[in-house]
């Protein structure tokens, strides 16, 4: 087992008396592989590549035939267990072997169904008691919120593929292609640069489409000198990465140069603020400021920003909700990416990643914002 996975493995180790637990059972992919090495992905929300179970003296991968002998090689830090008869059959020997009575899981990840299917397990088993299973969120996420050096080069290489394969594409971009085209052109350009999948569905969306935040590519025509907004990412030995960009195919108009100049200055502002222990919530104001001065903040709806590694959402959040308001540390990742969406217009958006660092941030990205086709 790599010397990273075991450090990772020891600092959760030392959460377990803090959580009231005496083992914890890892179902989230993501985690599964910071913890273990295992690249097993899950298929569906309620299918499983497998769950490693973390005990004080004792590291168990279980998965079914399919990943064995992945599993094997891949960690061998672990005991790999194969079931035959699924997760909730397995468990309940084991934890009786292990003398475990108080089991933490990862809530966000196990369904009503699968936990009553468990518990029935636990009690039919018949150990007196049975061991008490307890709800878990953030134990894994409360490491990978801070990046290794080796993580945040990950996330490097993966953003530089991403933006080299959009400057590839720019070249093919005309009035006319379809949103479809053009997404399937820059997902097929990451796969063939080694991308192992995009981030998330490309997006592309040209003219009022540019309004909606989260548009799905349609058949609709790339429309000349209306905005167009492509939001993209790639997947690189398990590590994502996230960018956004908006441009008009020939000449830009003085609203869109307007609406295009605030947002810029609003992901700049805040990204000034960016430094060890300053508030998320106070970087999403400030960038909100800023479209207010410019009558623009009404037609921002979402948060300014996504923490980005294993997963392409994951922690911090960087919005108004005051729930969510945490503490920057140096070597946290996110995203920066403030945007405007007006209906029966279009929408503009520019998303940067950026890396905590003592002196300020350090923006990742080497695409320029303004974009020429």
């Amino acid at each position: 087992m790599q010397n990273i996975n075991k450090l990772r493995i020891n600092n959760l180790r030392q959460s377990f008396p803090e959580q009231q637990i005496d083992a914890l059972l890892v179902l989230i992919d993501e985690n599964r592989r910071y913890l273990s090495g295992f690249t097993g992905e899950d298929t569906g929300f309620d299918e499983s590549a497998g769950a490693l179970l973390i005990a004080a003296d004792d590291l168990v991968l279980l998965t079914d035939s399919r990943y064995t002998l992945q599993a094997e090689r891949e960690c061998p830090g672990f005991r790999v267990i194969t079931y035959k008869k699924g997760l909730a059959k397995e468990l309940p020997e084991l934890l009786s072997s292990l003398s475990i009575g108080r089991l933490g899981y990862e809530k966000r990840k196990m369904t009503c169904e699968q936990f009553e299917i468990l518990s029935g397990e636990l009690e039919k088993a018949g150990n007196n008691p049975a061991p008490l299973l307890v709800g878990l969120t953030g134990a894994v996420e409360k490491q990978r919120i801070i990046k290794s050096d080796d993580e945040i080069q990950a996330i490097r290489r993966a953003l530089l593929l991403a933006e080299n394969a959009f400057t590839d594409i720019l070249e093919i971009l005309a009035p006319g292609m379809p949103e479809t085209a053009a997404a399937w052109a820059l997902e097929k350009r990451m796969r063939e640069a080694g991308a192992q999948s995009v981030s998330f569905p490309v997006i592309v969306a040209g003219g009022f489409n540019a309004a909606l935040p989260h548009a799905v590519p349609g058949h609709d025509p790339i429309p000349e000198g209306k905005p167009v907004l492509f939001d993209w990412g790639a997947r690189l030995d398990g590590y994502c990465s996230d960018t956004s960009r908006t441009f008009v195919i020939g000449k830009p108009d003085e609203r869109f140069q307007s609406v295009f100049n605030a947002v810029y200055d609003a992901r700049e502002k805040a990204t000034e603020q960016i430094r060890p222990g300053a508030w998320t919530l106070d970087i999403d104001a400030a960038a909100r400021e800023v479209l207010k001065e410019k009558g623009l903040d009404g037609y921002f709806g979402h948060g300014l920003g996504h923490g980005v590694g294993l997963a392409i959402h994951e922690k911090p959040s960087l919005g108004p909700s005051a729930e969510r308001n945490i503490r920057l540390e140096e070597n946290m990742v996110f995203t920066v990416e403030p945007g405007v969406y007006i209906p029966e217009w279009g929408g503009v958006r520019l998303e940067n990643m950026v890396v905590v660092r003592s002196g300020g941030a350090e923006v990742l990205n080497t695409l320029p914002d303004r974009i020429t086709v």
